[in-house]
């Protein structure tokens, strides 16, 4: 998954990460049916590493998912943790702030959803909305956005030191493909409560929100938060390359079983 991690400091063009992208697998059938294979297997890993994660209480995990409208977050979130406990695995969905929310610092509403040592966190969409939103509808200036940069790798920084493992991922759609998306929304009946008139007046800005992205990723991918850009065109595809890259980073902490309590004899041990 290294082809699609973002190298801290790095400049950025999205123009050069193909959203419609399958890595070595055919764009028919046959490949899609492999790459669902191996998702399935990743997805496997991911209930014996969530397990360990659980009983350890010692480490976190949070998950950060960007993106355009209807570039599949809920679909990621329903498919690839279709392999954790329920129990162990929390969601926060990031709106337009609250007028509770909006009297505080911007990190303050994303602060109390961080998951717990144990836990599996996901953002659906995150802090990163501050300076994606804010920027694309001139609500901030760029002074003001450079300082969230900082405070954003700052506080991600800090969940670091205390545990919390991070990755970020951008799920890359063409324009093209969004309007595909759309179009299936409003015809499809049982798809049109998730329609907005609101996601055709962010579809005009989509070269604003591209380049915000670019800078963002460019800004805050660093060695211990990084940012991957996912191609999400093809959802079979978008699920195994996020299956692994999560399998991959709870496999990095290197959980075991933790000991029995001490001081029982298990051997000796009846349950009458």
């Amino acid at each position: 998954m290294e082809r699609y991690r973002i190298k801290p400091g790095c400049r950025l063009d999205l123009k050069r990460f193909d959203p419609d992208g399958t890595g070595s697998y055919k764009k028919n059938e046959a490949g899609k049916a492999k790459a669902k294979a191996a998702a399935v297997k990743f997805i496997g890993q991911l209930d014996q590493l969530q397990e360990r994660l659980y009983a350890n209480r010692t480490r976190a995990l949070l998950i950060i998912l960007q993106g355009m409208d209807t570039s599949g977050k809920d679909g990621t979130i329903k498919h690839v943790m279709s392999g954790v406990n329920p129990q162990g695995c929390r969601v926060a969905s990031f709106k337009a702030p609250s007028e509770k929310e909006l009297e505080q610092d911007f990190l303050w509403r994303i602060h109390q959803e961080v998951p717990p040592k144990g836990y599996i966190g996901i953002f659906n969409r995150s802090q990163y909305e501050d300076v994606l939103i804010t920027r694309v509808h001139g609500l901030v200036s760029k002074k003001v956005v450079t300082q969230r940069f900082n405070q954003i790798n700052e506080f991600e920084e800090l969940l670091v030191e205390n545990g919390t493992a991070i990755v970020k991922l951008f799920l890359h759609i063409s324009k093209d493909e969004q309007k595909e998306r759309l179009t299936e929304r409003i015809c499809d009946p049982e798809k049109r409560w998730k329609f907005s008139e609101g996601d055709v007046e962010e579809r005009k800005l989509w070269d604003e929100y591209m380049t915000a992205f670019e800078d963002v990723m460019a800004a805050t991918s660093t060695d211990r938060a990084p940012w991957y850009i996912v191609p999400a065109n093809r959802k079979w595809y978008r699920n195994l390359v996020v299956a692994e890259i999560v399998a991959q980073a709870l496999a990095a902490m290197k959980l075991s079983t933790p000991p029995a309590p001490p001081g029982i004899n298990f051997d000796q041990l009846t349950i009458d």
